[in-house]
């Protein structure tokens, strides 16, 4: 009975990668040496030279266009099962623009591929080579790297969820001081842009870089209301949301602001307070952890362990 390996299949796509990749970088390599004066006068006279145009349009042996024109539409194609999948490009989009980074869906799309192709290699260099898995049954040793692939996906999204709720969070901390700090400067006698402009001066944190790129939108000539509302639409965050609609409608009704970010500013404290008390009535459970297996036992052990000496002293 003849007992096949996977060492001859695996060696074979080993050794197509590495020449795939000496190509791709033999390609890549600059060419040293003037190019011939043809080379050079070439590209103008296409118009009405057949021989140049012909020069012009003969393929190179550079494998990247292949590999584009192979991979790409498969590379799409995933890139649609993955928004399906985890949410949609508006709500990539809006995590994005809540956790301030500049990338774009695209790149967030690849990142995620990337993360997907990565993890099914490791998946597939356990299923081909961990001792464990040797005996394990091929369906197993199949579904494996696809389930690798997955949770690299799924990773990316929730590294990018988290970093989402994170600033969130950060801007709910700092919304009630940034509201109070507006309110000073519009007592003051400050307009609205004005008072902007000083907070994303003074300030450093979320809020601040916030305020700083709607003066900038005002500076190149978008409407104040506009870059608040863009703000506040953007981010999705409740309490500044409330706060910009208020604002916004004192805008629009001629009200004092001043007196409508005081009470919003007295309502985010009052929703801070009300975040502390719920989170502390979520992790009661949790801050038992500690007391009941690490104080608890150790009390015990420090009020038992004399008593123990004794009673083997004793006897």
């Amino acid at each position: 009975m003849v007992h096949l390996s996977a060492a001859p299949a695996v060696s074979a796509a080993l050794g197509a990668v590495l020449g795939l990749g000496l190509w791709l970088v033999v390609a890549s390599a600059p060419r040293l040496g003037r190019p011939r004066l043809v080379d050079r006068v070439a590209p103008y006279i296409t118009d009405f030279s057949a021989e140049a145009r012909a020069m012009r349009a003969r393929p190179s042996a550079d494998p990247g266009s292949v590999l584009g024109l192979l991979v790409l539409p498969a590379a799409r194609r995933l890139r649609g099962v993955l928004s399906t999948v985890l949410g949609g490009n508006d709500t990539i989009a809006r995590r994005l623009r809540q956790a301030g980074s500049t990338a774009t869906v695209e790149r967030f799309r690849g990142e995620q591929l990337a993360w997907a192709g990565g993890t099914f290699a490791l998946g597939a260099a356990l299923a081909l080579f961990a001792p464990a898995l040797v005996a394990a049954p091929p369906v197993v040793r199949a579904l494996l790297p696809l389930l690798f692939g997955a949770a690299g996906a799924v990773a990316r999204d929730w590294i990018l969820q988290r970093a989402a709720r994170r600033r969130l969070s950060r801007i709910s901390s700092e919304l009630p001081t940034m509201l109070e700090f507006l309110t000073l400067s519009l007592t003051a006698g400050e307009g609205m842009l004005d008072a902007l402009r000083r907070v994303a001066r003074a300030g450093s944190g979320e809020l601040p870089a916030e305020f700083a790129e709607v003066v900038s939108a005002v500076s190149a000539g978008v409407p104040l209301q506009v870059a608040l509302a863009d703000l506040r639409d953007g981010l999705e965050h409740p309490g500044l949301a409330r706060a910009l609609d208020q604002a916004l409608g004192a805008l629009d009704r001629g009200a004092p602001l001043a007196a409508v970010l005081r009470a919003q500013a007295g309502d985010a404290r009052a929703e801070a307070k009300r975040s502390i008390i719920e989170l502390a009535g979520r992790k009661e459970i949790a801050m038992l952890v500690p007391l009941v297996f690490l104080i608890l036992p150790v009390t015990i052990a420090f009020a038992l362990f004399p008593g123990y000496l004794v009673l083997q002293a004793g006897f």
